[in-house]
């Protein structure tokens, strides 16, 4: 018998008036531990608004206790039938990328249905009852729940815990998102300090791995060499699976691979170019060691803080696939070593981090502003990909490539001027030769710009990228070590008709 929403759905539902307080709304969803509330007009849906608002809200500088509901609700949602088949409600979440929908009968909200509810349903139905398509590369497709972050793609919006991820690269240093994804909230000054201490004491590398450097780095390049010397400090340090360990060991264990990462890349890219490693100093902040430890020098102010905002806006960014690929490595209860070594993997494959080299290359193959827009018609023509435009999740402006250019025109000089020619007349070719489709510029494009404006080698600039990003692989390790379930999706056999008999010699 199908699955009617009047089976699903949480009733009677919470809700809350139109002129209500952010505050007001937000005790409510606390109290009754729910993730949205039905705002009415008497007895009619006016809208509905979630926890994802809030936290909009909160990014945009709202003052809650004033700030009146109407302001950051969704208005006019749809709304479903109590009798109506549940692959409605599937079909309309899944559409609007919504995960709380009110429930109407005869004019009156009588109940709300959420992306949770339907989960368990799924998790019940027949493999028969299941969906006709299964989604290519599991897109849309909710596979955990996190208190990490989550990235909004059609509203062009990103947060890290419950801050804007923009704000925070604006604002705050990466030592201070660093903590705020290990412990959940922003440190004051003195924990900040004592938080920077104990991560300059560990930027060293044990004596094991450091002989073995030379070796490694003339047989591969900088980011295999990583994921091997990620692989051999995790044998120096004795890590045990995270299945053995508590909270406390395995957080103690990501704080050091976090901190010598960018000495591992440092010291393997020198090698690899004849130089001998420079060893880290505890008086620079972890994005200008880094930048000392691979040119030699130390940075000026202004590139050590630009990298700093790169290494920021990149440190997380949803379920991409070296994230999951490090929680599904956690979930079979692997060590530490064994989920960043999975990480660092993925990423090394072109479609996940290799187009910032790639987009600079592009623009050493137009050459000049005016030959950018000829020089894409054609591209474009070929069906060649436009590197550092479009992204997978965002339908809208990147805000992490905003923000870059921003960095990147603050840095200045003739690369910058460029790029701006080409982003525009890119923009503007993609705009005419792919009607319908708006795409714009990537993290990737204006991430290349600044890592070479601050002297940044082109082989480096994926492994830069992993030395931040590795904080986030990190965070979702600690996570999903912390309420474990094996990962163990399954699939939809396509081949030819069982059982065949088997045919005799």
């Amino acid at each position: 018998m199908p699955t009617r929403v009047r089976d699903l759905m949480s009733s009677p539902p919470v809700t809350c008036d139109a002129d209500a307080s952010l505050a007001a709304a937000a005790q409510q969803m606390n109290e009754a531990a729910i993730g949205s509330v039905i705002v009415t007009d008497r007895t009619k849906v006016a809208g509905i608004l979630t926890e994802r608002d809030l936290l909009r809200a909160g990014a945009a500088g709202a003052q809650p206790a004033v700030e009146p509901v109407h302001l950051w609700m969704t208005a006019n949602p749809d709304a479903l039938g109590p009798d109506e088949d549940a692959s409605a409600a599937w079909a309309s979440l899944s559409h609007h990328h919504y995960r709380h929908l009110p429930v109407v009968e005869d004019g009156a909200v009588v109940g709300v249905v959420s992306m949770r509810d339907l989960f368990g349903v799924a998790l019940l139905r027949p493999a028969a009852e299941s969906a006709a398509e299964v989604p290519r590369g599991l897109e849309g497709v909710v596979v955990a729940e996190t208190a990490i972050g989550d990235v909004r793609g059609l509203e062009g919006f990103y947060h890290y815990r419950q801050y804007s991820a923009v704000e925070l690269a604006a604002t705050r240093t990466l030592e201070d998102v660093w903590y705020l994804l290990f412990n959940g909230s922003l440190p004051d000054r003195p924990q900040a300090a004592e938080f920077i201490e104990m991560l300059t004491s560990r930027r060293s590398i044990p004596e094991g791995l450091t002989s073995l450097l030379p070796a490694l780095s003339a047989r591969g390049r900088p980011l295999d060499v990583l994921r091997s010397a990620v692989s051999v400090l995790g044998a120096e340090l004795g890590w045990e699976p995270t299945h053995d360990i508590d909270q406390a060991t395995l957080r103690d264990q990501a704080l050091g691979l976090c901190a010598a990462v960018p000495t591992i890349l440092a010291a393997a890219h020198r090698l690899r170019v004849g130089l001998e490693p420079v060893s880290p100093r505890p008086d620079l902040t972890h994005a200008a060691n880094y930048l000392w430890m691979l040119l030699g020098t130390e940075p000026a102010p202004e590139q050590a803080r630009a990298i700093e905002q790169y290494l920021m806006l990149t440190i997380d960014h949803g379920f991409n696939s070296s994230t999951f690929t490090a929680r599904v490595i956690t979930s079979t209860g692997a060590d530490l070593a064994a989920a960043v070594c999975g990480a660092i993997g993925a990423l090394s494959g072109p479609l996940h981090g290799g187009a910032p080299s790639r987009a600079l290359d592009m623009l050493d193959a137009i050459g000049t502003p005016e030959r950018a827009e000829p020089w894409l018609r054609e591209a474009v023509a070929r069906g060649d990909r436009i590197m550092g435009f479009g992204h997978r999740v965002y339908k809208t402006e990147d805000p992490r490539s905003r923000f870059l250019a921003g960095v990147a025109e603050s840095l200045g000089g003739s690369m910058v001027c460029f790029a701006t020619e080409v982003e525009r007349s890119a923009v503007a070719v993609l705009g005419d030769l792919k009607a319908g489709r708006r795409l714009y510029t990537n993290v990737e494009f204006y991430a290349g710009v600044v890592m070479e404006t601050c002297g940044i080698p082109r082989e480096m600039f994926t492994p830069t990228f992993a030395a931040g990003r590795t904080i986030g692989w990190a965070t979702h390790i600690l996570e999903q070590a912390a309420d474990n379930r094996l990962i163990r999706p399954t699939a939809r056999y396509v081949g030819p008709p069982p059982p065949e008999a088997v045919p005799s010699l």
